[in-house]
């Protein structure tokens, strides 16, 4: 499966049970059949997710997230913007974030478990474990407790937590060596003036 510049793709996170945790519409830039580069704006209409119980998941204590069933819900790609650099072989996908007035805030490495692609777009489970890297390549790990915790909770296994932390240490290398994807490529992206924002598949909001 491939995508043409200016399509829309669906962007699926999944569970480790296979049902659907999160789904971003992204506008194709570029794919080449293993790394496409897409365009999420801010006040997209995604598929998010929640507790069953109502709480938004950083709303519950540290020992319930991975345990307490969770439910789609309609929501919104809120603040900023994204260009995302999704590749098939790869333990995670690079976003590049802009603020509102168009501005590089920097990058975020989210680490994850490529699935392959489906008839919309590509499918990937949520590492858990993240790395921010800062416009001055200074750079940071995000949510090490959380990644700890759906181990625990047999969300991951520590062998994936093991490659998935691995992933984040090579990007580490290459950000602190200025190197692509943290060369300045994309910082000064703008997207095409006629792209309208990129709009999930009806089906896929159904009894949102």
């Amino acid at each position: 499966m491939r995508w043409d510049r200016g399509d829309t793709v669906v962007l699926s996170f999944l569970r480790p049970d296979a049902s659907v945790g999160q789904q971003h519409p992204l506008r194709v830039l570029a794919d080449d059949g293993n790394d496409l580069l897409g365009w999420l704006p801010a006040g997209t209409t995604i598929v998010g997710s929640r507790l069953a119980d109502g709480r938004d998941l950083r709303e519950a204590p540290l020992a319930e997230r991975f345990v307490t069933p969770r439910m789609r819900i309609r929501d919104q790609w809120r603040d900023s913007s994204t260009l995302r650099l999704i590749s098939e072989h790869t333990l995670a996908s690079v976003w590049w974030f802009f603020a509102v007035d168009g501005g590089f805030t920097g990058w975020y490495v989210n680490l994850e478990l490529p699935l392959g692609r489906d008839a919309l777009g590509p499918c990937r489970i949520d590492g858990v474990l993240d790395l921010v890297v800062h416009p001055d390549l200074r750079w940071e790990w995000k949510d090490e407790d959380e990644a700890a915790e759906a181990v625990r909770a047999g969300r991951l296994t520590e062998e994936q937590l093991i490659a998935l932390r691995a992933e984040g240490e090579r990007h580490i290398a290459l950000a602190e060596s200025g190197a692509f994807p943290f060369d300045g490529t994309w910082t000064t992206f703008l997207p095409e003036r006629e792209w309208s924002p990129p709009v999930l598949p009806p089906g896929l909001l159904r009894d949102l």
